[in-house]
């Protein structure tokens, strides 16, 4: 979107500009994943990132989920008890300074709005769950930034229920997916009463591999000239081999072998008690190691290279650079590239989209003064979008425009907050009870209220004057303005206006009156 666009002047109102961020300080990540939770304090100085702390605690909340898909209610208390802690560290935190993001434990759990509410309400602070490509997204943007190449290099981080594969070169990922197979949840299915069997591994290989295979293509040996492992299996396995004498730490298949052929010596996780081999790990570790002998075999890694950067560095880096985006008199980041990416994908008529924009924001800035950069943000991303089901069928396309918004892998957006935005997407038109529980929020309600009015007044598809009409906020109240002379020029208009005030009198937690 161009800067000079009447969005961009009328979309960053007061509230927008009165809050810059403070850079100077130190940034908090929080990484909520399947095996451990991770707290990570550090600070990015003249483009060199300096960890201050670092916090991690064996969770298993991964482990936690029952057959039904629930998280048991044992996990959630050690999720939480480890969040308290969390909190304590982060007294004295702004909460620009702090992101807490959670993986593909919280994208499976079908209790997980449940347990992210206790959860937020122990940290302190709001837990984006976010996309498997995002998280690889952001696990690149740690490696890159931390360990800098212009080599093409294929990075690879096996979580406790997922395996993220990136192939990047430079700071610029090139392709970027995430596979629901991981050190937890495989070694749950084929190691889960603790014995170790030659039948067991190779169960597991082949299980692992068939969700891997698809990737074999896109990732194969030819693309990338150098492979990196980040966080904590890779970094277990590579303790272990040089604690042993094996490699200097770096993982080959050799290696692997030697440890497969311990763990089959050893025949049950209980007994595994090499050096460098925590406790917490031993049960995991068989699933870990048959994911990264497949990854061996299959995509021809004959040496992968521990990483220093890992997700919850990526997160503070991005978190660093939304930030100073923020300090630009029209801030943008990666989640405006990916609506604007989306837009042209979907053939979006962006300057309808820019009218309703214009309109919505100006609207939005008069009535709630107190909303988040980030709330004012959602809404122009909304606006931005609003037609992308039109793509589908002109017909009932909120419906159409909001699933597409709720669904599609978008870097930089969150999947709680690609939520947000298509829940709002959703309600520009029709009735609200399809928004009964997105209504209870109040900045929400004054959001829907500020896009359908927009979408009324740009009905027609042409030249607007964005000042024809005025809100004013009387409580629970939504005065709207406009002169005689506006409402006898533009009478189609009028009669939209005085139906979706009837519609916000019958379903809506707000009243929105017209001049009599």
């Amino acid at each position: 979107m161009p800067t000079n666009s009447p969005a961009t002047k009328h979309g960053h109102n007061r509230a927008m500009r009165s809050r810059p961020p403070v850079l100077s300080g130190p940034l908090a990540a929080i990484d909520l994943g399947s095996n451990s939770f991770r707290l990570e304090i550090g600070q990015l100085q003249h483009g060199r990132y300096r960890r201050i702390d670092y916090l991690k605690e064996a969770v298993r909340l991964g482990g936690g989920l029952d057959a039904d898909g629930m998280l048991t209610e044992a996990a959630v208390q050690r999720g939480l008890d480890c969040l308290g802690r969390f909190a304590s560290r982060l007294t004295g935190f702004r909460p620009q300074q702090v992101r807490a993001v959670a993986t593909q434990t919280l994208r499976e759990a079908r209790n997980r709005n449940a347990f992210l509410v206790r959860a937020q309400s122990t940290l302190g602070h709001p837990i984006e769950v976010i996309s498997g490509r995002e998280e690889a997204r952001l696990i690149y943007a740690g490696v890159s930034h931390l360990q800098p190449t212009d080599t093409t290099r294929l990075v690879v981080d096996i979580g406790g229920r997922s395996t993220e594969m990136i192939l990047g070169q430079g700071r610029t990922p090139l392709r970027a997916e995430s596979f629901q197979v991981g050190s937890v949840s495989l070694s749950l299915r084929f190691f889960g009463d603790g014995k170790l069997s030659e039948s067991a591994f190779r169960a597991a290989q082949i299980a692992a591999g068939a969700e891997l295979e698809e990737a074999m293509q896109p990732f194969a040996p030819q693309r990338w000239l150098e492979a990196l492992g980040s966080s904590g299996t890779v970094g277990a396995v590579s303790q272990l081999l040089e604690a042993n004498g094996i490699t200097d730490g770096r993982i080959t298949p050799q290696g692997l072998r030697w440890c497969i052929a311990g763990c089959l010596q050893a025949g049950h996780t209980d007994r595994l008690k090499w050096p460098a081999l925590r406790a917490d790990r031993r049960a995991v570790l068989p699933g870990g190691l048959a994911i990264l002998y497949t990854l061996a075999t299959h995509f021809g890694i004959d040496t992968l290279v521990p990483a220093r950067g890992a997700l919850r560095q990526g997160v503070i880096i991005d978190l660093r650079e939304r930030l100073e985006a923020l300090r630009h008199a029209h801030p943008e980041d990666v989640r405006d590239e990916s609506v604007r990416e989306l837009q042209s994908r979907f053939g979006v008529a962006t300057d309808q989209a820019l009218r309703v924009r214009s309109v919505a924001q100006a609207l939005y800035g008069a009535v709630d003064a107190e909303a988040e950069l980030e709330s004012q943000r959602e809404l122009g991303w909304a606006c931005d979008l609003h037609e992308v089901g039109q793509i589908v069928s002109h017909h009932d396309h909120h419906r159409h425009s909001a699933y597409l918004v709720g669904h599609f892998d978008a870097a930089g957006f969150s999947q709680s907050q690609q939520r947000r935005v298509s829940e709002l997407v959703l309600g520009q038109r029709g009735g609200l009870r399809k928004l009964d529980g997105a209504l209870d929020n109040p900045h929400f309600a004054w959001q829907a209220l500020c896009l359908r009015l927009a979408v009324v007044k740009c009905h027609a598809r042409g030249a607007i004057d964005p000042k024809a009409l005025r809100l004013e906020r009387s409580g629970e109240t939504a005065l709207l303005h406009y002169t005689p002379a506006w409402a006898e020029a533009h009478p189609r208009t009028l009669h939209l206006l005085h139906e979706e005030a009837e519609i916000w009198q019958r379903q809506g937690p707000l009243r929105l009156m017209l001049p009599r």
